[in-house]
This record gives structure tokens, sequence and C-alpha cells, in this order.
């Protein structure tokens, strides 16, 4: 088989994970005290001799020159300790370079049903998110959360672009390294899903170039999936609040998602998202979707 960009993808995983393991957790069999460590990690010879296979073999794979067999896959996924979202995000990097997955079609505008969700939201801060993490929809609440959607081109809503790039999103959460980071991993999982798409291939590379963060980030070839959790925002004007947030997928729309802010009933933080939202409903009418500003 030909190398691709998914059989390099693939190599670089392996690379990057050999060399986060620790020395110390490999059998003395394995790992030889005599060898002299340049760098951390295991070398591409302990690799080989965990997954059974030649060295030169396995230099090919990390490579990019060949595709793993099934059974060599489930060895080296193994003897990496890959995550269940690592393994995940390497076997669509496989399956695509063996043929096995059509290309997705690119961006498309908000569900009408979802759509029709948000304008009945007026309590809570949500949005409709695309595969890439596009904004394809939001409403009132949404806007006094973040930032008025309407007043981007609807080419660069993306939420992952302006969360570099955009001061008003960079400023809102406490920890903003960690929220970045996790959206990297989120487009790195679907750079393994849907490897030929042009609009992600060429955010990642706005991204690279105008964040120095994204690129070191990118480069470490994390995955991340999330459904739930909670953020700590600094909101300008409602203050520091702890929201709870919920991803929900539509029957009818399986590549988009819905994502909902709240806080926990009683709390300060719920009386300041209530008072954030019941302030949106006076403003101008700023809810959208792909089709155009508002």
């Amino acid at each position: 088989m030909p190398s691709s960009p998914q059989l390099k993808a693939l190599g670089d995983l392996f690379r990057v994970r050999r060399g986060e393991i620790a020395v110390e957790s490999i059998p003395a069999n394995v790992v030889s005290a005599s060898v002299r460590r340049r760098v951390a990690g295991l070398r591409r010879e302990e690799v080989a001799q965990l997954a059974a296979v030649s060295a030169d073999y396995y230099t090919r794979l990390e490579q990019g020159r060949l595709a793993p067999s099934d059974e060599v896959f489930e060895t080296l996924c193994r003897a990496l300790t890959l995550t269940s979202e690592q393994r995940a995000y390497a076997e669509d990097l496989l399956n695509h370079a063996r043929g096995y997955v059509l290309p997705t079609p690119g961006r498309e505008p908000a569900h009408d049903r979802l759509q029709l969700l948000l304008d009945q939201l007026a309590d809570l801060p949500a949005i409709v998110f695309g595969p890439r993490m596009d904004v394809l929809a939001w409403n009132k609440p949404a806007v006094a959360l973040m930032t008025d959607f309407a007043r981007v081109p609807a080419a660069e809503r993306n939420y992952v672009a302006m969360l570099f790039t955009a001061p008003e999103l960079k400023g809102l959460y406490e920890d903003w390294p960690g929220v970045a980071r996790t959206c990297v991993g989120i487009l790195r999982r679907e750079a393994a899903e849907n490897p030929d798409d042009p609009e992600l291939a060429a955010l990642v590379g706005r991204l690279s170039i105008a964040s120095e963060d994204f690129r070191r980030w990118w480069a470490e070839h994390r995955v991340a999936e999330q459904d739930f959790g909670s953020k700590v925002v600094l909101h300008p004007s409602a203050g520091r609040m702890r929201l709870n947030w919920d991803s929900f997928t539509y029957a009818g729309a399986v590549r988009q998602q819905l994502v909902l802010w709240s806080a926990e009933d009683g709390t300060a933080d719920a009386r300041a998202l209530a008072t954030l939202a019941e302030a949106s409903r006076h403003r101008p009418q700023q809810t959208g979707t792909t089709a155009g500003p508002w």
C-alpha cells in the first residue's frame, strides 16, 4: 500500500506515544539498562520487540510507509498503551488509509429542528456545532455569554479558531489552556474521521500559523471526545461562574451537536446566568445560522 496522509498521521501517533512511555514500566528483558538514552521514552527496537515484529517493519510503520496488519495493530495498541480515544483515532486513520471509509460532505446548515429548539431556549445559552466545531446556530443567551457570532463572517464562524484568535473567547475561560487543548484534540479526532476535508485542512493550516500553542498541541496527536463537563468562565459583567455543559446529538443530523450551558440550581452561578439570560431578551435579535449575518 503506498504512503498516505493517514498512514503518516498513524506513524506520528506511534512515534509520539513511544516517546511518552516510561522506560521503567517495560520488562527488563526488553529495555536494556546499558543503552544510553538521549531522549525520553522507548527506542524503536524496543517497541518492535514488544510487538513481535522486526525493527525495520516497525520503522516503516512509524515513517508512514506501511499499513500494519490487524494483528500487529492490536499488538501495537497494547504495547503503546493507547487510550480508548487514541485507539479509535488510530482505527479511523487505518481504515481511511485502506479505503474503507467514504468522505463526509463539508459544511452544512443547522438542522431546522435544532434551530427550532434554539428559538425556544430563552433561559440557557445554546449553540449548534458542526463536526469541525463550526458554529452553525446560536441563541441570545449564547451571545450574552460568549460573543455576537453574527458579527463574524459565516465562513469564519469556528469555535476552535475563535478560541485561539478572538480575545473575548480567549479571555472567557479560567483554564483557557485546558479548554483549548481539548478542542485541539476534538479537531484531531475529526481529522481521522474526515482526512479529505479541505475546510478542516485549511483550518488547521491557518491556526498552525496563527498560534504557537495550537501548533505545539496539534503535533502531540492527542485526541478528545467529550459529551458533558463543567468550566469556569470569567464573564466581563456577570463575573466568575462555574457552568455545566451538555452535548446532545439529534438523530436527524448526527454530525451536528446541540450544546447547552447551565448552572446548579440555587447557586450564585445560577443567579448570575439567569440575570445574563434576562438581559439578553432585551437586546436586538442576535440569534443565527450559517445563512448569513443578522
